[in-house]
């Protein structure tokens, strides 16, 4: 019997085949944004499923929240490419005895303040589907990112 591949088997290996290439390249980095990729379909699925349900979708929205997740990951490029050109600046300069080693620090610290929005997104979703959402996830959610503004203020210092 001859084995046929659907679409969606395809789909699913082209997805499997990019998560892998992301996480070896980039190692922890690239779970970040195999997960950040993740939590950013996840809040578009669970924010169009309430919209449905509320009776309240339209395509504009739709298009403003493409524009908005596209400008997010526009923002994580950013940081990605400040922390290249820190690490390639500051193993190349000569700063005499003191040679710091510089490899990141902005990507992750953006990375997962954005995971962080989104599932606190999905997880208002969620409430607005119906589901009970324990108020310290929210809460956590909300303090976590706090943390991590506390963190990148405090390096930027």
């Amino acid at each position: 019997m001859e084995n046929v591949q659907t679409s969606a088997e395809n789909a699913k290996a082209v997805i499997c085949a990019a998560g892998a290439l992301i996480t070896s390249l980039f190692g922890w980095m690239g779970w970040l944004v195999v997960i950040y990729a993740m939590a950013m379909g996840l809040d578009y699925a669970t924010g169009t499923i309430a919209a449905v349900k509320a009776h309240e979708w339209r395509s504009s929205a739709a298009r403003e929240g493409i524009w908005h997740k596209t400008g997010c990951i526009v923002t994580v490029a950013a940081a990605a490419l400040t922390d290249w050109m820190l690490s390639l600046a500051l193993s190349n300069l000569p700063l005499g005895k003191w040679e710091p080693e510089y490899t990141v620090l902005l990507c992750p610290l953006v990375l997962v303040w954005y995971i962080v929005t989104e599932l606190g997104s999905v997880v208002e979703n969620a409430g607005k589907l119906g589901a009970p959402v324990p108020g310290f996830l929210l809460r956590y959610m909300k303090r976590a990112q706090e943390k991590i503004d506390t963190s990148g203020t405090g390096a930027a210092k």
